[in-house]
């Protein structure tokens, strides 16, 4: 539980975030406490379990093409680990970078948490803003606004978690927040970025830009620690040593070495998942694209859409809010063959 400290404390920074977000069409007049939900006793315990505390930093990982979101904490360890898997309900466009206004993508890149992006009193029950554009995207011209992690199971460049499943992940980013972390990292990423999954998207138009978003995510899959951000020459720079730069995103990198500490894990890493990327090519994987309407939608999900239909499913995961385009998402091809469900994916409304 909260103490009266803590509660008035959370209370004055949410007011400062609420004069922020006036201007956003994702912010009701409703005004409840729902934000200020505890977590869950089973998470807390989970955490305990896990050698953490509601109060040690987060890091949040988003992956499209198998519609998962994970939460990893910092544990007793000094490194992250996953806490939870949360199955997504909805996220829109195809597998690839938000470009501009309108165009439906949800966002693929590296972003930083700030306390004042998160929306208590979003029309999507709770919210959190990732600060799309990033300086990456600015230099490259990328235009939208207010791409959020919400609840419903509604997107149109968003990603949606549910009422249920947004309310603890909110919680969690809050109790962060409370407990001193000043911003955490959101890494969204096309799919999970394993040596297949390259080999099988490597005639994708984008496959270059999903490389670079590669190195970041092997940096954090290497060290368990969220990579240090920078950009140059159009692309992100990870784990920069000390000293190096100045980076600019839409200048040519300076010469830099990554941090010493980090780069032989990094390395090793890499090495290995070139080797079976080459075994795969070589062993004639095949690549594969993919014609699909809409976005995407976790399959635990698809199913209740298929068993229930939009109309009998909208209320157990999305309130009085419509699930967007549920065609599209039922024609979403990426729970079949090679995206089997995990068993670990947790959420209060998961289908196994």
């Amino acid at each position: 539980m909260f103490s009266p400290i803590r509660i008035s404390t959370l209370r004055i920074a949410l007011g400062l975030v609420l004069g922020a977000l006036a201007l956003s069409g994702c912010v009701t007049g409703e005004g409840d406490d729902r934000h200020l939900q505890p977590l869950p006793a089973r998470l807390v315990s989970e955490m305990s379990g896990k050698g953490m505390s509601q109060g040690d930093p987060i890091l949040v990982r988003i992956f499209k093409k198998e519609s998962e979101l994970e939460v990893w904490k910092r544990d007793r360890s000094g490194q992250y680990a996953l806490l939870k898997t949360y199955p997504m309900c909805r996220w829109s466009g195809q597998l690839g970078p938000k470009k501009r206004e309108g165009d439906r993508q949800a966002p693929e890149g590296f972003y930083t948490v700030t306390a004042d992006l998160m929306n208590p009193r979003s029309q999507f029950y709770l919210s959190f803003n990732l600060g799309y554009p990033n300086p990456l995207e600015k230099s490259q011209g990328a235009t939208g606004s207010a791409l959020m992690v919400h609840g419903a199971c509604t997107s149109a460049g968003c990603f949606a978690m549910t009422d249920d499943g947004v309310t603890e992940i909110y919680g969690l980013a809050r109790e962060a927040f409370a407990g001193g972390q000043r911003s955490f990292q959101v890494q969204a990423l096309p799919f999970r970025m394993t040596p297949e999954n390259m080999a099988r998207h490597r005639n994708n138009a984008h496959f270059a830009f999903w490389k670079n978003l590669k190195e970041g995510s092997d940096h954090f899959e290497a060290t368990k620690q969220p990579p240090r951000l920078a950009a140059c020459g159009r692309r992100y720079v990870f784990n920069a040593k000390e000293g190096a730069g100045p980076f600019s995103p839409a200048e040519a990198c300076p010469t830099y070495d990554i941090a010493p500490e980090v780069q032989p894990l990094v390395s090793q890493r890499q090495a290995r998942d070139e080797a079976r990327f080459a075994e795969l090519i070589g062993s004639g994987t095949p690549a594969m694209s993919y014609a699909h309407l809409d976005g995407g939608m976790h399959q635990s999900f698809r199913a209740m859409l298929k068993s229930l239909g939009p109309e009998r499913m909208q209320p157990m995961v999305a309130g009085k809010v419509e699930i967007s385009r549920p065609d599209a998402a039922l024609a979403d091809p990426f729970g079949g063959d090679d995206a089997p469900g995990r068993t670990d994916t947790t959420g209060s409304l998961a289908i196994r």
